[in-house]
């Protein structure tokens, strides 16, 4: 499919039925394209990139991904309405399907940066910067938020963050359904201590439709996924679809009703070993690519080793693609045949 249709609006809000959360230092351009060999439909977010580091950094290297990532979008992190619109109009060059607003993340580097979940605390700022990236593009810009921060009543303060998004003409909410605690809390102690509310989300939802809105957090299976498809527009996982990747090749059938043929593990092998190999010539190191795929065989024979030798052995000098297939061996011999 052309990159063009794959970024169509009427494409993307389908996509949204299913996503794969961004994740910093985890769904960089390789995580991307291995989860676009195991989904077709889905769509997939990049790193939170700040505006700063397109407008004022390398932004080639930031905003560099596949076409075979498509629908893909980038999620920015900032807090400057310039800035923002800046970053926007270069990534639109680029070609990314949408774009997407950190309010979500409680990290304190974050927090000192004024962008991230502090900003549900200043939800006009955010509605600025929501105008000045929908002046900058004609694709959908979205913002991803909490429930809430800190002591905010997750009643009224959610729905005039969510009426003030709605005023800006924001295309869509991902909304994670947990508090973020800035004061008291690291970043992964927000990811599961304060507690999931997901209906609030559910009512949210209701009152704003049909305005678009994604629920995010504590789904760690397809099934719990699905639940939740009775009362939102789509879902989103995170960790879940990480580190066991393998569930997302049922993701086109259950959540797009798509067919498709089961995709064996030696076929995202030989896949990955030949992106690998063309990486390697441009100069990316074979772990870089590796170490998003250790989850690929969980639950059979040899994952053990699986994982051991695409961890340790794609970090020594002179590693190439070869170890994805001594990797695969180890789970079962009689795949290695079938991929090479």
């Amino acid at each position: 499919m052309q990159q063009s249709t794959r970024n169509d609006a009427k494409t993307v809000k389908r996509a949204r039925r299913f996503s794969v959360a961004p994740m910093m230092d985890w769904t960089d351009r390789h995580c991307r394209f291995l989860h676009r060999l195991l989904t077709h439909e889905a769509l997939l977010f990049t790193e939170m990139v700040t505006s700063a580091a397109i407008v004022h950094g390398d932004a080639e290297r930031h905003l560099r991904f596949d076409a075979i990532e498509h629908p893909v979008a980038l999620q920015l992190g900032g807090s400057d309405p310039v800035e923002l619109a800046k970053a926007t109009r270069l990534a639109h060059d680029t070609g990314y399907a949408e774009f997407n607003l950190n309010v979500g993340c409680p990290s304190d580097r974050v927090q000192s940066g004024r962008f991230g979940a502090c900003l549900m605390a200043e939800p006009e700022l955010v509605a600025e910067c929501v105008r000045a990236m929908r002046d900058a593009t004609d694709r959908a810009v979205t913002v991803k938020c909490r429930i809430g921060i800190d002591d905010q009543d997750t009643e009224e303060s959610l729905d005039r963050f969510a009426d003030i998004m709605v005023e800006a003409g924001v295309d869509a909410l991902y909304v994670h359904a947990r508090k973020a605690w800035l004061k008291g809390l690291s970043p992964k102690e927000n990811r599961t201590i304060p507690p999931l509310d997901y209906d609030r989300v559910h009512r949210l939802r209701a009152r704003l439709s049909p305005l678009p809105m994604m629920i995010n957090g504590g789904l760690d299976t397809l099934e719990a996924a699905e639940a939740e498809m009775a009362y939102m527009d789509g879902v989103m996982l995170g960790r879940a679809a990480y580190h066991n990747p393998m569930l997302l090749a049922e993701v086109d059938q259950r959540f797009f009703g798509v067919a498709r043929e089961p995709i064996a593990l030696a076929t995202v092998m030989q896949a990955m070993a030949e992106y690998a190999d063309r990486e390697l010539a441009n100069g990316t190191r074979i772990n870089n690519i590796a170490r998003h795929m250790l989850g690929l065989a969980n639950g059979l024979p040899g994952a053990r080793q699986f994982r051991q030798i695409l961890s340790v052995d794609a970090c020594k000098p002179g590693a190439d693609s070869s170890v994805m297939y001594r990797a695969l061996e180890a789970v079962n011999p009689v795949l290695v045949a079938e991929a090479v």
